[in-house]
């Protein structure tokens, strides 16, 4: 193995470390990685063919999951939030920024829009960790703040629409404005008849070979074709990756696939910006630290009293609008790839020496990020802003009393068993680590809070009291995680009533081992239900179906405290 490539890794590991060690983004330790690999600094690796290929690749893997994450039925249902918060922030951002670049560029009049737009996303990959580090992400400030990146996930598609129109001559505000619309409603409606009638058969025939490999397979084919599909219809290849993340988006394949290539994002991801970091061109941004400098104080500035007047107008509290302002108030990795997009396929909007700059300052306004949460912090700690209580937390605030009964997570049997409990009006609180459906969740009345069932402090902050909460119900789709969860139980309060979600009899018999009350196999009990259905449609009366099901129930978990061997 070439000396290089070991320095390589080494330079990469130091820089995931270090930007770790300040609470940045591990995107940021690979661009950092890509600088200093590059030609300008060690000179380990030059910008080749292969290099600008897996950089290409990590575009279309990066446009595709954010297309995967753009899903028209969570953002009809998150509609309030999104469209009313979100949309704001970013036209008054947007409104803020276009008189500046007009004032100080001479780019034309589309490409001073689209620069506007990006600057006004943010980075959504730091500012979710910096909730979560932060314990904010259940707050209402933490609600708010989502409901913005949301909006922003949804605006890639007029700005990914622009890009097409920025090929051609034409800078018509007008006929611009008619084109993206039309590109952007055109693209939504061809994805939701061709996910419907296309992609969710050909999705169904493939998870038929229950092949791992396979459903991989397909979805990278899908990227690929898509991908082809545009670029010989003139527009980018990276709209075609955006459009079939869209198109996985709007089938019943969405979660599967996105659990799939999971494995795969950290690898993609990371040569985007490896490569990123080898095509700056770090002469000349030496030679502009100034501008650069300037740049990001002036973004960071407009941002925060962008955000901030917007918050406060929407009755957000002063210290609440102020956090959310500085979490937000840096650029987003959706600027850095459209930029690279526009160079990669070689869109001038802007001088490309412009682009270099932009790059820079979203670069650095995202490092700053976390040494103005610690100045925050700080001054807060200290008494030298806001001084009062502490704001209650929105899942503290929705647990009204201690719950008799905590359920960890909120899926179809979760939200079932919350219902009975809500009709039988017994407390109780709801645990689910997957952000979007606790949003939905709570806006349809549901007592649940964001947050991993595994860690003790999350289940204490659920307002777990030893004398009052009598019972948990583990109702995570995932045996492994089941498991870790009731051990996690079982350390917290021995004595504690567990009631688990059990895929078959062997993982109900080892979760009955493991000190669960009862563990219920989802696959035999919803074959009962079904049974029953079936007798009473045949005729038979009730008295007779109760004992029938009783005494298969009976056989069937007569050796659930036995080893099993059973599939």
């Amino acid at each position: 193995m070439p000396l290089s490539t070991v320095i390589f890794l080494a330079i990469a590991f130091g820089a995931v470390f270090f930007m770790r060690l300040f609470k940045m983004g591990t995107l940021l330790a690979f661009l950092l990685t890509g600088i200093l690999a590059g030609q300008h600094v060690f000179g380990l690796f030059e910008l080749s063919g292969t290099w600008t290929f897996l950089g290409d690749l990590g575009i279309m893997f990066l446009w595709f999951n954010i297309g995967l994450q753009i899903n028209m039925k969570r953002l009809w249902q998150l509609r309030r939030t999104i469209f009313g918060l979100g949309a704001s922030q970013v036209l008054m951002v947007a409104i803020m920024l276009f008189p500046v670049l007009v004032g100080i560029t001479s780019w034309t009049l589309i490409g001073t829009i689209m620069v506007a737009l990006i600057l006004a996303m943010s980075s959504t990959s730091e500012d979710l960790q910096i909730l979560v580090e932060k314990n904010q992400l259940q707050t209402n400030m933490g609600r708010q703040t989502f409901s913005i990146l949301l909006f922003q996930d949804l605006l890639s598609i007029p700005l990914l629409a622009m890009l097409p129109v920025m090929t051609g001559k034409s800078i018509n505000l007008g006929a611009t404005a008619i084109d993206v619309l039309v590109m952007s409603l055109g693209l939504i409606l061809g994805v939701i008849i061709v996910s419907k009638f296309i992609i969710n058969p050909l999705m169904h025939v493939v998870s038929k070979i229950k092949s791992h490999e396979a459903f991989v397979l397909a979805i990278m084919v899908n990227i690929v074709v898509w991908a082809l599909v545009l670029q010989k219809l003139g527009m980018p290849p990276a709209l075609g990756a955006f459009l079939a993340g869209m198109l996985m988006s709007e089938t019943v394949y969405r979660h599967q696939v996105n659990a799939s290539i999971e494995p795969y994002a950290t690898l993609f991801l990371a040569f985007f910006f490896i490569v990123l970091g080898m095509g700056l061109d770090i002469p000349f941004l030496r030679g502009h630290y100034a501008t650069i400098l300037i740049a990001v104080g002036g973004l960071v500035l407009i941002k925060f009293f962008a955000l901030y007047i917007v918050a406060r107008v929407r009755h957000v509290s002063a210290k609440d609008a102020t956090l959310m302002s500085l979490i937000l108030a840096q650029g987003g990795e959706f600027g850095l790839l459209i930029l690279q997009t526009m160079k990669t396929n070689g869109i001038k909007a802007i001088p490309s020496e412009h682009q270099e700059i932009l790059i820079a300052v979203i670069v650095v306004s995202i490092m700053i990020t976390p040494i103005l949460l610690f100045v925050y912090d700080w001054l807060l700690r200290h008494g030298k802003i806001f001084k009062g209580p502490a704001d209650k937390k929105l899942s503290e605030s929705m647990i009204q009393e201690v719950p008799v009964v905590i359920i960890s997570g909120f899926g179809r049997m979760g939200q079932i068993i919350a219902q009975m409990l809500e009709i039988a009006k017994i407390p109780y609180v709801a645990i689910d680590s997957n952000v979007d459906e606790v949003i939905m969740a709570r806006e349809s009345g549901y007592n649940v809070i964001y947050g991993d069932s595994r860690r003790k402090g999350i289940l204490e902050a659920a307002g777990f009291k030893p004398s009052k909460t009598r019972a948990v119900v583990v109702a995570v789709n995932n045996e492994s995680i089941v498991r870790d969860i009731v051990e996690t139980w079982r350390s917290i309060s021995p004595r504690i009533k567990i009631f688990a979600r059990a895929h078959n009899l062997k993982s109900a018999n080892d979760l009955i081992k493991m000190g669960v009350k009862s563990a219920m196999p989802e696959i035999i009990e919803s074959s009962f239900l079904l049974g029953d259905k079936l007798m009473s449609g045949l005729g038979l009366s009730r008295i007779k179906i109760n004992s029938l099901v009783e005494d298969l129930r009976a056989n069937n978990y007569a050796n659930v405290k036995q080893p099993i061997d059973t599939k």
